[in-house]
């Protein structure tokens, strides 16, 4: 970040509120647990209220049919998308009341300009949002990094970053970016990634991934020094995919050489047919009750399976499972 005070207010706001598909809070008193979910074919967003025993969730169709990224505000209470149809991030707001009304439909509120082409995820802190550009024809071939910041009526750019590796999944940890490395079993990291002018941005440290095929979604909790990963395997197949559980993440991450590999010993790993894992896209985790929320993509057309944190690897069922069309993206919010 160019301006001192502004980073400083970041990283405070950051410490508030940290997010990218999981929750750190640990507190005692809990008044709402919601899963929001964005799909890439539907033009619909859904929100599954968790604090029931018996979970409910509502859908609001939304401007884009194509959305890749979410995160919901809830000082604000409005919805974020990354756009894939319209190329922009949009804010979504009055959520609670549509809620409570059982609304159809959610009323944009304001949008970004479009800046980017082929969206895949977006990572918040405080006010700053970053969204991933994948590579695609249609944008020259540019895997970037945007950096927006959300006023009370929009989205500024503030830069922009062209990055060394196939962008999807990315997730905010302090003032460090980790990112997956799409087509790869990789995981990198952008150390001080806010401390940069724009221009080209180079990964501080690499590691491969023992036994993880394609890396997609990412989400680390630092209450519990936590890494969840996806991994979707072959594109086309729907029965392939896993998840990927490191704990010791620091001291895991720090032992391991850039260019290293972190092995299979330092790994839970959820694959096989009951997991009903073909393409997990992202991954949202609570690390209160210990459970990892998936967009699983592929397997029946797009669902949200729910998974209990296992002790040992192996082929376990999901705990809760919702056929959700286009499946694409989760985020936690406990609070």
């Amino acid at each position: 970040m160019k301006n001192k005070n502004l980073f400083t207010a970041v990283i405070l706001s950051s410490i508030l509120f940290m997010s990218c598909s999981d929750d750190d809070s640990n507190q005692q008193t809990v008044s709402e647990v919601k899963l929001f979910t964005s799909s890439n074919t539907s033009g619909m967003v859904s929100v599954m209220d968790l604090l029931p025993s018996m979970p409910t969730t509502q859908s609001f169709s939304v401007n884009s049919t194509d959305a890749d990224g979410i995160h919901y505000y809830p000082s604000t209470d409005e919805i974020i998308l990354a756009s894939r149809s319209n190329n922009r991030l949009e804010a979504y707001g009055n959520v609670s009341e549509a809620l409570m009304n059982n609304s159809s439909s959610l009323t944009l509120a304001y949008s970004s300009t479009s800046d980017f082409n082929n969206a895949r995820e977006i990572a918040v802190a405080g006010n700053t949002v970053i969204v991933t550009q994948d590579q695609a024809e249609s944008n020259g071939n540019q895997n970037k990094l945007f950096v927006y910041e959300k006023t009370a009526s929009g989205f500024t750019l503030q830069r922009t970053f062209e990055v060394d590796i196939k962008l999807w999944g990315i997730h905010f940890d302090g003032n460090n970016l980790y990112a997956i490395a799409d087509l790869t079993s990789d995981l990198v990291v952008y150390n001080n990634v806010l401390g940069n002018s724009s221009g080209p941005l180079v990964s501080s440290k690499r590691v491969t991934i023992e036994g993880l095929v394609r890396t997609h979604g990412i989400t680390y909790s630092s209450v519990e020094n936590t890494m969840v990963l996806t991994d979707v395997g072959a594109a086309a197949s729907d029965s392939d995919g896993g998840v990927i559980v490191i704990n010791n993440f620091s001291s895991v991450f720090s032992s391991t050489a850039n260019n290293g590999t972190i092995s299979m010993a330092n790994q839970i790993r959820i694959y096989g047919p009951s997991s009903m894992l073909g393409n997990p896209v992202d991954v949202a985790y609570d690390n209160v009750t210990k459970m990892i929320y998936v967009a699983e993509r592929a397997n029946g057309g797009g669902r949200v399976l729910t998974f209990s944190v296992p002790s040992t690897s192996g082929d376990y069922a999901p705990t809760m499972n919702r056929l959700e069309p286009g499946c694409a993206a989760v985020f936690l919010l406990r609070r």
